[in-house]
This record gives structure tokens, sequence and C-alpha cells, in this order.
């Protein structure tokens, strides 16, 4: 398919719920997009700062400490012991590699991409763009023939669904039946919240439990955006299966898709330093702690949720009536028919708003349903 034939970018749907919830007496809580609101970690600011002088070229595969610090990092925070420099590569954020990977894997016609009936769109628009068949199913036992590549998303944006280690080897299993690369999105892994995912670190599906000592076919993909506030950097990577990481990174140096130096060198400030990430976390901690009981008192049940960045509400009627509903006490939510079609009764709020705002939702919440 062309460029030309994408459908308009979905948040301009959004646009009339806004101007409403604008105008709001106490202004407007904006709630609908995962963007960080809070600073960027001093230690990754100084980092920046010590690159400027930046006259040459970056690399492409990421300088030799970034790379490092991704598989030191790996090994610390995702219990994947194993990696070699050869097995990761840095994005120019995590976005711009999802909505490419199908064209980077010369993926088109009669291909089948696989993707959460649930999901951030991008894995849909990356196949779409690649001229491949987008499919959502869930279920691995379903996922069809003639697959080339699956995408999972755990935890997953919107709905916080986490798989646990013997379900990414079910998916492992199922893919290598079908001969198809297994791409897990794990961005949020830092953020677990409820049941196990309180207690447990969330599995990678590079974990060596997990692929039995072969990373063949396999990636994972994780970006810095959220967990250290790096969003405005494009600061991501991907790991995995040598062979696939080495052709992305040849089609990438001709493509000239190469992250700058300075934020190579923030990255790895980032990776190694663990203590802003447990604060991140906690900020978020408190958000959460805040907006959750207020939702479910004003008739709002939470689907799901048990990590992630968001919150996945439902009154049990059609998402843009609770958008309105919202709306009119000044919050913006992101609409669940985004998400796909399965997700029509559902919507999306994030905890990435100042904790001064998450406190005011919380109020006018609570007002509403006394």
């Amino acid at each position: 398919m062309s460029v030309r034939d994408l459908a308009d970018y979905p948040w301009d749907a959004v646009v009339p719920f806004r101007e409403r919830a604008a105008q709001h007496p106490q202004g407007l809580v904006d709630l609908s997009i995962g963007s960080p609101v809070d600073p960027t970690p001093e230690v990754v600011r100084l980092a920046l700062a010590e690159a400027t002088d930046a006259h040459a070229y970056p690399q492409t595969v990421g300088t030799p400490a970034l790379r490092e610090a991704i598989v030191d990092w790996y090994a610390r925070r995702r219990g994947v012991p194993d990696l070699a420099v050869g097995n990761v590569l840095p994005t120019i954020g995590s976005k711009e590699l999802v909505a490419l990977l199908p064209t980077l894997l010369g993926l088109g016609e009669g291909d089948v991409v696989v993707h959460p009936r649930i999901a951030y769109p991008t894995y849909e628009v990356g196949a779409r763009v690649a001229g491949a068949t987008p499919v959502a199913i869930d279920d691995p036992a379903e996922w069809p023939q003639g697959a080339k590549l699956i995408w999972i998303n755990s935890p997953a944006n919107p709905d916080g669904r986490t798989w646990t280690l013997d379900e990414l080897r079910v998916a492992v299993d199922r893919a290598r039946e079908l001969g198809a690369v297994l791409a897990s999105d794990e961005c949020y892994a830092e953020l677990g919240w409820d049941g196990r995912w309180a207690t447990e670190p969330v599995p990678s599906v590079l974990d060596p439990r997990v692929t039995g000592g072969s990373r063949a076919n396999l990636l994972s993909v994780y970006s810095l955006s959220k967990q250290s506030n790096l969003a405005g950097y494009r600061a991501a990577f991907i790991a995995g299966c040598a062979k696939i990481v080495g052709e992305l990174l040849t089609a990438r140096k001709h493509l000239g898709l190469m992250p700058p130096a300075p934020v190579q060198h923030a990255m790895a400030a980032a990776l190694r330093d663990e203590e802003h990430v447990r604060l991140q976390k906690e900020l978020y901690r408190s958000r959460r702690d805040v907006l959750r009981p207020a939702l479910e008192a004003a008739g709002f049940r939470i689907d799901g949720s048990e990590a992630g960045l968001y919150l996945w509400a439902t009154e049990g009627r059609d998402a843009w009536e609770s958008m309105d509903r919202l709306a009119g006490l000044g919050i913006l939510a992101g609409p669940g028919p985004f998400y796909g079609a399965h997700s029509d009764k559902h919507v999306r709020l994030t905890l990435t708003a100042p904790s001064e705002r998450i406190g005011e939702a919380a109020r006018r919440l609570s007002a509403a349903n006394l």
C-alpha cells in the first residue's frame, strides 16, 4: 500500500472531547496520551551535555559503551544473561522500529503479520505499509499458517496484559512451528503493579527459561521513554536473534537510521543507573493509587492493568459515551476503539499527568459520584 492510503491520524477524532473538557472551570486534566511530564533524570542530562561535540556521523550499530550497557541491562533487569553485543541494536525510539520491522524483514503481499486483538495501532500500520496482511489474534493456538511476523506486547498498551513464563514458552513454541519471527514489545516491563507482578519481575521473551537456549527468530523491543522520561530523546533498542539483528543493521545503515551520538551516550548512562527508574516507578504508583479508586467509585471497572502505564477502564457502555461523560468533568481519556474493534467499551487513562492533575481528576470523579 502507499502511505497515501493510510487513514487519518485517529487522535483527530478526540479534538471535540478535548475542547469540551477544556471548558471546565478548573481546566483540562489530560489523561489521554502517555507522554512523560516528569524531568529527565540529571544523570542522563549531564551525559547528554558531555557528548554535545558530535561532529562526526554517529554509529548505526551503537557505540561500544551503549551496546555493552544494553547487554548488561538485560542481564541485570530482564533475566537475560547470555546476550553479546551482536545481539543488540539501538533504534530511534521504538515506534519507528515497530512500524518499519515488517518492511525491514522484507515482508509484503501475501505475508501475514499477527498482533494482539487489543493493541497499539502501529503493529497494524506497519504491516499495511509493507503490503502485508495484519491479523488480530491473541491465542497462539490460533496463529495461522503463513504468519511471518508475530507481535506480542507484555506488559501491553493499553490493557496491561502481561505474559507469564509459561505463556511465553507456548508462544515461542508456536512461532517456531510456523517458522515465524516472534517480536515481543516489552517497553513497560519495569512497571509491574498487581498480583504476581507486585513482587516478580515481568519476564522477557529472551529469558533462557523461555528460549530453551536458542534465540533464533526471537526479538525483544524496549524503550527508555517511560522508565527514564526520555520520550523526547527517541531512545530505544532491539535485542535477540543475532542473524536478524545483523540484517536489520545492514538495512538501517543504508537508510540512515542512526540515533544521534549524544543520545547514545545518554542512553548508556540511563541504563547504568537504576535509582532514577525506582523513583519514577514509585511516582507512577502514587498516581495510580489515587486515580484507580476514584474511577472505581465513579462506576468504572478496571480491567487488566496489572502492569504498564495505563488504567483500562469501562462503564459497560460505548466508549464514546464514557469519553463524553469524562469530558464533562474536564477529563480527557483515550478512546478504546483506537486499540481495535474488541475494545469499543473501554477508555484508557494514563499515569503520566502531573500528580496535582491526577489528584484533581480524582476529586472531580469523587464529586460526580456524590
